[in-house]
């Protein structure tokens, strides 16, 4: 018989009730056991409401209790490896919503972290649980792509700008703007997809455009607490360049706010034998038969699709029980936050950064 684990939350606020809450109350091995947000009431309306016995304002208070062996944490950014690195040398696995951490430095900590702690550590990245992904990562890995050599990802929105003047707008405690928030889903994915090489260089440029505009036409600015006349100091669009070990690149941009047709998410992927296309989770591959182009869409909108933010979580677990080996691993984060950090000192210096 399976092992139930004992989870503790760290963090109630919107990603946690719009993506986390559902799957881990869903899940048959896992138990949600505690809450701890700064905003207690706000925790305690989560526990009352799904019978979850112990609500904490202290996430230390959390960690001091020797039954919770999981810890999820859905706090602003500047946290995540804060409190990651003390689950992890309290003995608990960590799963941590992205990204991993605000620069380099904390996301190698964490990774240390967890290696010495013989801890499972693993941060969001659900863009990989997708139909569209699964497919075309097998499609892949089957060959029949040939070598992928450049590829673009992006995510725009027209404006959405999320919890304006609050946390997600304040660099200190979010690291940045759509480059840290949006980049980290579909930078991922696209590198996952290329067989992870290694980044050894990029280039990049930032813009704020939109601080003062008031309109919005995403569900995504629904994210974060809005406050009126608070901080806004990091970008609304980032755009760059990313060179890997294998001479592969990628090109990429994420908005907040642009004057474009309408919000789109995108990985493209160019390979000497196929193409391919993901955009808004509907796959295409581009490629010759008998003599000709074809395009071909793979019948992926006939399956049902289980949430990827809860399958992903579901692999965590799958993980933790050995049914499964990581497919996200703390190095992968260390990378993905070196190659953002980079992405934002060549915007500042006008020069590409060498990793």
């Amino acid at each position: 018989m399976n092992k139930t684990y004992k989870v503790g939350i760290v963090g109630t606020g919107n990603i946690f009730k719009s993506a986390h809450l559902k799957p881990w109350l869903e899940h048959d091995e896992a138990e949600l056991a505690a809450l701890c947000d700064t905003n207690g009431a706000r925790a305690q309306a989560i526990a009352d409401a799904h019978g979850i016995s112990d609500v904490y304002t202290d996430y230390r208070e959390l960690l001091a209790d020797p039954s919770i062996e999981v810890v999820d944490i859905c706090t602003p950014n500047l946290y995540h490896s804060e409190i990651a690195v003390a689950a992890l040398k309290a003995g608990k696995h960590v799963f941590c919503e992205k990204p991993d951490a605000v620069s380099p430095e904390e996301a190698q900590r964490m990774a240390d972290a967890a290696a010495e702690s013989g801890k499972l550590l693993m941060v969001m990245r659900n863009n990989r649980f997708t139909p569209a992904s699964r497919f075309l990562k097998r499609y892949i890995e089957e060959g029949r792509m040939g070598d992928i050599y450049t590829g673009r990802c992006g995510w725009l929105r027209r404006r959405g700008i999320p919890g304006k003047g609050g946390w997600f707008t304040t660099k200190e405690l979010s690291g940045g703007g759509p480059l840290i928030d949006l980049g980290v889903h579909f930078i991922d994915l696209a590198i996952w997809l290329m067989g992870n090489p290694k980044p050894v260089a990029v280039s990049g440029a930032t813009y704020t455009k939109f601080a003062n505009n008031e309109l919005s036409d995403s569900i995504h600015s629904n994210f974060g607490e809005k406050q009126d006349n608070g901080t806004f100091d990091v970008e609304d669009l980032a755009t760059g360049f990313i060179r890997f070990d294998n001479g592969a690149t990628l090109q990429l941009e994420f908005s907040w706010a642009s004057n474009v047709g309408e919000e789109m998410n995108f990985v493209e992927l160019r390979g000497t034998e196929s193409g391919a296309s993901i955009k808004r989770g509907e796959l295409q591959i581009f490629s010759e038969a008998a003599g000709g182009l074809v395009d071909v869409q793979p019948l992926l909108h006939k399956q049902k699709a289980a949430p990827a933010h809860g399958e992903n979580i579901r692999h965590f677990v799958d993980c933790l029980q050995g049914r499964s080996e990581p497919t996200i691993r703390p190095e992968h984060g260390v990378d993905m936050i070196k190659i953002l950090s980079a992405i934002y000192e060549s915007a500042a210096s006008g020069r590409e950064v060498r990793l």
